[in-house]
């Protein structure tokens, strides 16, 4: 894609404007970027520019309902084509209009899509990692390639929070530590494996829609729920075919007998005593440290967050299971005449109460999204009004999308937003050697509101002139992307 010419012979070096680094480029070379490259002494877009075609699955004969026209097998009427900002080319500096902004027709209305690949130092990536397994403590900070790149955020329900990358990192320490973040950022942007350790925690591999590599080790599930809550998910289970159960938690650990499901249940007291901090009844806090053992504790003998067992109420035969929050550790047990737990072998009803367990615990994946804050050069391509913007956005008169893929736009000011990267076309992230990521990203409105919150109406082309480019490569659209419909 010809982004602009020079009068520079072709044997000169030409010197590329797309960003602040501002190469020198040779005659059949690219620039720092590998996005732009100078041919015959024009400056021109690697990669194509990437448009989004609706097709219909092949191998299934499609039968027409309620119409006598042909049908195209469309559920409802929607655009078939979306023009993306993935290989369009950016607006630095920041008074250039957006590199295409253009106008379709959309059910009788017309419309236009700006697109742009904006260059983001203020941007990061938000990681959900499903594990019960220890990766490190609140705010330790996370390294690639021994470089620090974010840090451990909240534990959420069955899954730990990673903060990756941000201006700081890019811009505030060392020249390797932005490279190195960069480099992170935009593989995992990319759905590449990228190899992670936290500081007083584990080594994990991440990777967008994979499972999580902790240790070495695969993680195939996520937790059905806490101690307490598999207590009520499987009690009834469990009633009349074991006295006792355990559900080991690093966050709650849950004990039949006592909790409100096993009373309701009329089970009965086992004298039981549990190591850690009782909260409410068959609920207790802090059985043990955190780690990669039994239910994300640091323990691989579950007996040791027990105390023993109270002679008034115990008696010599009473069984216990003993099992984790994901079904991978179980144990069961029967008290002997010094009312000690033995372990026997599990009776099959128990097996299958804990298959149950492993049955009912969704995949382990990691979840990779984007997030960033659409600033001046962006919106001052759209529009020679910035803040107008930023408020049809707010007003839901704009849609924000980032290579075709819906994004969440975040409340109060500005344009911040999110965007799940496995939805996005392959190799949607690029980057400037500043450093920071290159990232697509396209405003689609009415093509009424676009002249009222001042566009550059004077750039804007039919949808059938980027179509017929030479450098424009369509991908079919395989994601429920909304498109230019609000």
């Amino acid at each position: 894609m010809v982004m602009e010419t020079t009068s520079a012979a072709a044997t000169d070096k030409i010197r590329c404007d797309a960003c602040p680094v501002m190469c020198y480029i040779k005659p059949g070379a690219a620039g720092a970027c590998d996005r732009y490259a100078n041919d015959d002494g024009k400056l021109v877009r690697v990669d194509p520019h990437i448009i989004l075609e609706r097709t219909v699955s092949q191998g299934g004969r499609l039968v027409p309902f309620g119409s006598s026209e042909d049908w195209d097998g469309k559920i409802v009427h929607e655009p078939s084509t979306f023009v993306t900002a993935i290989g369009a080319g950016t607006t630095y500096p920041d008074y250039k209009p957006a590199p295409f902004i253009v106008s379709s027709e959309v059910d009788g209305v017309d419309m236009v899509t700006v697109v742009t690949e904006g260059i983001f130092s203020y941007c990061g990536i938000k990681v959900k990692i499903d594990t019960d397994r220890y990766l490190g403590p609140e705010t330790a900070t996370v390294r690639a390639q021994g470089e620090a790149v974010g840090h451990v955020t909240t534990s959420e329900y069955g899954s730990q929070m990673l903060s990756l990358g941000g201006v700081h990192h890019l811009t505030g320490g060392s020249k390797k530590e932005g490279r190195v973040t960069c480099d992170t950022l935009m593989d995992l942007a990319n759905c590449k494996a990228v190899e992670l350790t936290i500081d007083g925690g584990a080594r994990v591999v991440v990777q967008a829609g994979q499972p999580p590599i902790v240790n070495g080790a695969k993680e195939e599930r996520m937790r059905v729920g806490c101690g307490s809550a598999t207590i009520g998910m499987f009690a009834k289970q469990w009633h009349g075919k074991v006295d006792e159960v355990v559900v080991v938690d690093d966050h709650i650990t849950g004990v039949l007998s006592e909790h409100q499901a096993g009373k309701l249940l009329d089970i009965a007291d086992t004298g039981i005593k549990m190591k850690g901090r009782r909260s409410t009844p068959g609920r207790y806090f802090q059985v043990a440290d955190p780690g990669t053992g039994w239910g994300g504790t640091n323990i691989s003998d579950p007996l040791a967050i027990l105390g023993p067992f109270d002679p008034k109420e115990a008696r010599p035969g009473l069984s216990m299971l003993m099992v984790s929050t994901t079904g991978e550790h179980s144990s069961y047990y029967v008290l002997d005449e010094a009312l000690k737990p033995v372990e026997t072998e599990m009776p099959d009803d128990l097996k299958f109460s804990v298959e149950r367990i492993q049955e009912n615990c969704e995949p382990a994946l990691c979840t990779v999204l984007f997030m960033a804050g659409a600033g001046g050069s962006l919106r001052a391509g759209v529009t020679d009004n910035p803040v107008r913007l930023t408020r049809s956005v707010k007003d839901a008169l704009t849609r924000v999308t980032s290579g075709g893929a819906p994004v969440y736009v975040w409340p109060g000011g500005g344009i911040t937003y999110m965007v799940d990267v496995t939805q996005m076309p392959a190799g949607a992230f690029g980057y400037v050697p500043t450093p920071a990521l290159v990232a697509p990203i396209e405003f689609t409105m009415k093509l009424t509101d676009y002249a009222a919150l001042g566009g550059h109406m004077d750039y804007v082309k039919p949808l059938a002139e980027v179509r017929g480019g030479n450098d424009v490569r369509q991908l079919p659209w395989q994601n429920p992307i909304p498109g230019p419909r609000a």
